[in-house]
C-alpha cells in the first residue's frame, strides 16, 4: 500500500529530526560556539579596557597598563584614593612590582575621582573583570574537549586554533574534506574577495597567521610557513573525521623537520617589496568603472 502524503511527511520528519539530533549530539557545534563566544569577549574586553585606561588615566596616569587584569583590580579595589593603598593590597594585586607602583603613586600628579564617577568607573572596571571570569571558563571548556574531538588537529597547533578552525569551517567533516589552499585562508574571507572584486594583492593566511610559528617566521617564509600547517592541519582532520587515529606525533615531527629546513633558508636575493618594485610591467585590474560597467583584463602600469 503507498504512502499517504500525510504518512511520507511525518516520516521524512522523522529523518530530519534525526539527523539534526546525530549532528549536534558529536559536540562540535557546541565547540564552535564556545569559540565564537570566546573570540567575541576576548574583543569586548579589549575595548572595555580601553575605556577604563583612559578614564582612570585621568587620576593615576603613571599607573600604565602591562597588565589588563591588574589594572582593572587596582580600579576596584584601590581606585577610589590611590594614596590609601597599603603595601599588603599593592603586593596582592601586583606581586613583585607593588613597590614601583608604591613609588608611582607617591609621584603621581592624578588627583582622586568623585564618588558619583568613581561608581561609574568601578562598574566598567568590574564589568572587565567579569568578562575575564567567563573567558577563562570557556577556555577551560574548549582545553578539555577540543582534544577528544580533534586530537591530531589540537596536538599539532593548539586546542583555541583547533576550535577556530571548526567553527569557520562548520563541522569536523567539512574542514576534513578541504583542500589545503581552503585552510590556509579560512578567516581570510574578505581580503580574498577584495582580490577577486578589484585585483588588490591576494592574502597568504587566515586564522592561520595566529600561530606562533607563523608570526615569528621571518616574512619571505610566513606564506611557506603557512601553507605547510595548512597541509599538516589537513591531514589531521582527516584522521579526527575519518580514521580515528591519533598521528599528532607524527605530523608534528614532520612539521619540525620542515620548519626548521625553511628557516635555514636566507631571504633570496631578487626578494623586494611591493612598493621597491620597478616601474613598468603588468598588474591586475578588475573592477567597475566609472560607468558603473564590469572590467576585467590586465594594464600596462607606466
Amino acid at each position: 500500500m503507498a504512502e499517504t502524503i500525510e504518512e511520507k511527511r511525518q516520516r521524512l520528519l522523522g529523518l530530519a529530526r534525526e539527523a539534526v539530533s546525530k549532528a549536534y549530539s558529536t559536540g562540535e557545534h557546541s565547540i564552535a560556539q564556545a569559540s565564537n563566544a570566546y573570540g567575541e569577549i576576548d574583543k569586548s574586553r579589549n575595548l572595555i579596557h580601553e575605556r577604563v585606561e583612559e578614564w582612570y588615566g585621568i587620576y593615576f596616569p603613571e599607573l600604565g597598563s602591562a597588565n589588563q587584569e591588574r589594572f582593572a583590580r587596582f580600579v576596584v579595589e584601590a581606585g577610589a584614593n590611590k594614596k590609601a593603598a597599603g603595601q599588603e593590597q599593592l603586593r596582592d594585586i601586583f606581586g613583585d612590582g607593588a613597590e614601583q607602583v608604591r613609588q608611582a603613586i607617591e609621584k603621581s600628579i592624578g588627583s582622586e575621582p568623585g564618588a558619583e564617577e568613581f561608581k561609574a568607573l568601578r562598574a566598567l572596571a568590574s564589568m572587565e573583570l567579569e568578562l575575564g571570569r567567563v573567558a577563562q571558563e570557556i577556555d577551560a571548556y574548549m582545553k578539555e574537549n577540543v582534544p577528544k574531538l580533534m586530537p591530531n588537529v589540537a596536538f599539532i597547533t593548539d586546542y583555541r586554533m583547533a576550535a577556530e578552525l571548526l567553527s569557520r569551517a562548520g563541522s569536523l567533516a567539512k574542514l576534513a574534506s578541504m583542500p589545503a589552499g581552503t585552510i590556509q585562508l579560512l578567516g581570510a574571507e574578505k581580503a580574498l574577495f577584495r582580490h577577486l572584486r578589484t585585483g588588490a594583492r591576494p592574502p597568504k593566511y587566515g586564522a592561520i597567521f595566529k600561530l606562533k610559528e607563523v608570526t615569528s617566521a621571518e616574512r619571505w617564509n610566513k606564506g611557506r610557513v603557512a601553507r605547510l600547517f595548512a597541509a599538516k592541519i589537513g591531514i589531521a582532520a582527516r584522521a579526527d573525521a575519518i580514521s580515528k587515529r591519533f598521528i599528532g606525533k607524527e605530523l608534528r615531527q614532520e612539521l619540525d623537520r620542515a620548519l626548521a629546513r625553511i628557516g635555514s633558508k636566507r631571504q633570496p636575493q631578487g626578494l623586494r617589496s611591493r612598493r621597491t618594485q620597478p616601474m613598468g610591467g603588468f598588474r591586475p585590474q578588475r573592477g567597475f568603472d566609472r560607468q558603473g560597467q564590469w572590467k576585467r583584463g590586465r594594464r600596462q602600469v607606466r
